[in-house]
């Protein structure tokens, strides 16, 4: 069965599905395998839970022929079908990526977009080679502008996504220093990076760039429309508000003024700025730009502030790498509290630079007083440091009931596998 006839199938009902245990009727499964999983082995069970059609890659499961399709390769095929989706869209596609701050940029900017025009948004962080296929493939004819998120660990993996998605636009957060044993080094991120700019740059793409990174600049060089953000001499212009545990920023363009955030931290800043760029580049209206982007509440352990008691608590633990530990660190030094306490996991996937990383990460809390610090697991355990250090968030979560803390100011960080969010579960 070809690609065409797949999609007149898709067309007929609209929604895939990939995972059983999430399966509605009508649903089109396709059966993806994985390292410790064969979704051919569930294409029947699909069938008889209400599935409309199944598409699989090995004859052996191929027993249904007027419910099923036989492809060379079923991921290839959920790639190629969002690919002829993504063709018959004439809208614009904003693709994110970068370090740092993908997901919050993303919701801001669907937040901002929404305020003017049927928006849809990469959900959760599905940025990967079967996410990115699965979000152009919820994109329903409505819809009026798309926003795709796309993550990487390796070269050449936005360069492939560009392949499906087709961005008309981009933005690159940032670069640092994240998934090094997949890129091996700083630069090999901004390579990975990069590939977003020259896919926009080898078709009359728009890229929207944060001026304030000398090294964006350099990298969006000859891209035919550029358009900028940032603290000063940009087309989208704010100034942070940097000393409450809450952001606000003020915005100097098309009288949109102050947004008080719901977000934490001073690096969200030029999240909040793409958000500004991007709605006010599509003809949102000003008034209508300030509300929806304060409007926004963070979720998911990203630049969460709660109130726990007399204590404040920033819960920044969804991820966490060199970069982000660091700017999550500095904008902590600059809120205004006398008693702060950190709680820090571990950061994963660094390669033969972990332990120097983590040495690196000790030094820079070394030069501020701190109430109290906590390192939790990972290379943490093989670095001198002054402060405590605990095996496990569940260690964490003890010892911090332990203290009872009052009217403290408290950060809590690390990667994803470290569970840092448990610690006040």
């Amino acid at each position: 069965m070809t690609i065409e006839q797949i999609y007149h199938i898709y067309l007929q009902h609209g929604s895939i599905q990939t995972d059983t245990r999430k399966l509605q009727p009508n649903d089109i499964f396709f059966a993806l395998k994985g390292d410790n999983f064969n979704g051919n082995e569930f294409a029947a069970k699909a069938l008889e839970m209400g599935a409309a059609f199944a598409v699989v890659d090995e004859a052996a499961y191929y027993t249904q022929p007027d419910k099923m399709a036989l492809v060379d390769n079923v991921l290839e095929a959920l790639q190629a079908l969002a690919l002829w989706h993504r063709k018959q869209l004439n809208i614009p596609f904003l693709a994110i990526t970068g370090t740092n701050g993908k997901t919050t940029t993303k919701e801001l900017v669907n937040a901002a977009l929404s305020a003017g025009f049927k928006t849809f948004a990469t959900i959760g962080n599905l940025n990967n080679h079967i996410g990115v296929p699965l979000t152009i493939l919820a994109i329903k004819p409505d819809v009026e502008i798309a926003v795709i998120e796309m993550g990487a660990s390796h070269q050449k993996e936005i360069a492939s996504y560009c392949t499906i998605a087709l961005p008309t636009h981009g933005i690159i957060t940032n670069i640092g220093k994240a998934h090094l044993e997949g890129f091996g080094s700083e630069e090999g991120v901004r390579i990975a990076k990069g590939e977003l700019y020259d896919y926009l740059r080898a078709n009359g793409g728009t890229v929207f760039v944060c001026n304030d990174y000398p090294y964006l600049m350099e990298m969006s060089k000859g891209i035919s429309h550029v358009i900028t953000y940032g603290s000063k001499n940009a087309d989208y212009t704010g100034a942070p508000e940097t000393d409450k545990a809450l952001l606000g920023v003020e915005v100097a363009n098309d009288n949109i003024g102050f947004i008080q955030t719901k977000l934490t931290g001073a690096y969200n800043f030029p999240n909040v700025m793409a958000a500004v760029a991007v709605a006010s580049h599509f003809k949102v209206p000003a008034e209508k730009i300030g509300p929806a982007i304060a409007a926004y509440t963070p979720s998911n352990n990203r630049s969460q502030v709660m109130q726990q008691g007399t204590n404040t608590i920033i819960m920044d633990a969804y991820n966490a790498n060199p970069s982000s530990m660091k700017a999550a660190i500095d904008n902590f030094i600059g809120i205004a509290s006398p008693k702060k306490v950190l709680m820090l996991g571990a950061m994963m996937e660094l390669g033969a630079d972990s332990v120097k990383e983590h040495e690196a990460l000790v030094a820079h809390l070394q030069r501020h007083h701190w109430e109290a610090v906590v390192l939790v697991g990972g290379d943490f355990k093989k670095v001198n440091h002054p402060y405590i250090y605990l095996d496990n968030s569940a260690e964490a979560a003890k010892w911090l009931q332990q203290q009872q803390f009052q009217d403290t100011h408290i950060l809590i960080k690390g990667s994803r596998s470290t569970g840092m969010e448990k610690v006040i579960a």
